[in-house]
């Protein structure tokens, strides 16, 4: 299994050397991760892994490779208790007064969470349907893929949105930028907005400049250079990233590929939803390293040409209302940033991944079409051409 690891992690491109594996091998011999796939996913990672890029593509390979893993003969399971104060504490933050009323009307916190813990002591297998055990489907307030207006959902995803808190860990994963584009014609389509300008050292032959050079002197060569040419427009990149953009994930990552290969000086950021105070460029961190959009204002100039990609799909209330975003307080409507950032770069477009026939279907999506005048463009080939051109 661990050889299977190594072998699919070249397959899928990780540059992950012989000696790296050997490494992980010793590891294992010292028992430093014994029965226990949590602790080997980061050991493994460790060890095998040397540049953040490549850690989703580790993530999907480990999560191919293992599988359906159990837990080996004779291997007592570990015993982990819910952390109780802290689904107390996110309860207390994200429920209305009404929401909570009505868990107390059908028997309040304390008596679902006790619940759940007689359940955890009973249940011995794996459960589908039904209104009591821990599972999927079914009405039992515990578990995934059912219906209960009171309860906690335990994996999987959401699909009534009724839970009382999502007992899973939202992560919101990096664009791969080594996704190679599918369609070759996107590529030709960013073309259109490169402008070429020589600078830098000269390395590259500059054949007339030579030949005309060594004819003035007389037949001796006169070998001259010149900087190589470099694609000098300059980009800002916004992703709108989780949530219902988990959707066009794969097309963004063929996106964020293809920008990364034409244009020298790019810059990326990630929001969600719509843009406010602050964006990020790391995902795993996106609550410890964010970055003022005032400061990525003030650091990159007006001749930057400014793309948004994004469904646009949400509440009203997250473009214009204070506090709208739905994860943190904003001070100011994602409207106002907007605004400020439509007025700092004169060139700048919106590409949308939902098909322009949905887009008067949702009251947020004309919103941003509004505060963009209309430079909002469906992210497909026509698309990309259409706002290429907006943007030259």
């Amino acid at each position: 299994m661990f050889i299977d690891l190594f072998l699919g992690l070249k397959r899928a491109g990780l540059p992950v050397s012989l000696r790296e594996y050997l490494t992980l091998m010793q590891a294992m011999d010292k028992s430093v991760a014994a029965y226990d796939v949590t602790n080997f996913y980061y050991l493994s990672r460790s060890a095998l892994v040397k540049d953040e890029r490549y850690l989703d593509r580790f993530d999907r390979v480990f999560g191919e490779v293992f599988k359906g893993l159990e837990r080996p003969d004779g291997v007592e399971p570990i015993e982990a208790t819910i952390p109780e104060d802290w689904l107390r504490k996110m309860i207390e933050e994200q429920l209305t007064d009404a929401e909570k009323a009505e868990i107390e009307a059908l028997g309040g916190f304390d008596a679902l969470l006790e619940t759940l813990r007689q359940r955890l002591a009973e249940q011995e297998t794996r459960h589908q349907g039904g209104s009591k055990w821990i599972g999927t489907g079914g009405t039992s307030p515990f578990g995934a893929h059912g219906y209960n207006p009171e309860g906690v959902r335990i994996g999987g995803e959401s699909r009534h949105r009724r839970a009382v808190k999502v007992w899973d860990k939202r992560a919101f994963r990096n664009y791969d930028d080594s996704v190679e584009i599918g369609v070759r014609n996107i590529k030709m389509a960013l073309r259109r907005l490169r402008r070429f300008a020589r600078d830098g050292a000269a390395v590259e032959l500059d054949l007339d400049d030579t030949i005309r050079s060594t004819a003035d002197n007389g037949g001796m060569l006169d070998i001259k250079m010149t900087p190589e040419r470099h694609n000098a427009v300059k980009v800002l990149l916004f992703f709108d990233v989780g949530g219902s953009m988990d959707d066009h994930v794969r097309v963004c990552e063929e996106l964020f590929s293809a920008t990364r290969t034409e244009f020298k000086h790019l810059e990326y950021f990630y929001f969600h939803n719509c843009l406010y105070e602050s964006v990020w460029r790391d995902n795993r961190r996106r609550f410890d390293e964010r970055i003022s959009t005032d400061e990525v204002m003030r650091t990159y100039g007006p001749d930057y040409k400014v793309i948004f990609v994004g469904d646009a799909s949400m509440s009203p209330y997250e473009i214009v209302y204070p506090g709208g975003s739905v994860e943190h307080w904003n001070e100011e409507p994602g409207k106002i940033w907007m605004e400020r950032v439509l007025n700092n770069y004169g060139r700048a477009v919106w590409l949308n991944p939902q098909p322009p026939a949905w887009w008067d279907r949702m009251p947020s999506i004309k919103l941003i079409r509004e505060l963009m005048e209309g430079r909002m463009y469906p992210l497909t080939l026509r698309g990309l051409d259409d706002a290429m051109r907006e943007l030259t």
